[in-house]
């Protein structure tokens, strides 16, 4: 675990929302363990009405991005592996009108890492060429979005949406 010399409750804040609670400390695979930590919180939102979920994820994307920017700077490493609200917000887009079935959750937790960890276009081009707080969150916003898109086309040709 790195050390970090936190001068203020705000880079307390910044970080400890950076690493999903803490998730992003978590050993071998962070990336996993926020995309988890994104299915939790997905069962959670779920019965919200789609316009709140919406808000919700707009308003995660905006402090995600704060925070994964200020946590760039206090671990002065670009992209650092222990930042996962990025998977957070993307594992949260990708289940974004699944169904409350055990196959939609697995599915889009899987769909998710697939396209996270891939990167086909345009999430690795947006990994390459944007920096920073913003860029740590798009390329993630991306690979949710290809699972949001895959996942609903599964669904619907299952009959389970």
């Amino acid at each position: 675990m790195q050390q970090l010399s936190l001068r203020t409750s705000m880079d307390k804040l910044f970080l400890f929302i950076a690493t999903g609670a803490g998730s992003g400390y978590l050993p071998k695979a962070p990336g996993t363990w926020g995309s988890l930590v994104g299915v939790v919180l997905w069962l959670c939102l779920r019965p919200l009405a789609l316009s709140t979920y919406l808000t919700v994820l707009a308003g995660l994307f905006i402090v995600g991005t704060m925070a994964a920017g200020a946590a760039e700077k206090l671990v002065d490493q670009g992209d650092p592996g222990l930042v996962v609200i990025d998977e957070i917000f993307g594992q949260l887009i990708a289940l974004t009108l699944a169904p409350a079935h055990p196959l939609a959750a697995v599915a889009g937790f899987i769909l998710f890492r697939f396209f996270d960890i891939r990167k086909p276009f345009p999430v690795g081009w947006l990994d390459r060429r944007i920096h920073g707080g913003l860029g740590i969150m798009l390329d993630d916003a991306a690979a949710g979005l290809l699972a949001l898109a895959v996942l609903q086309a599964g669904l619907r040709l299952l009959g389970l949406e």
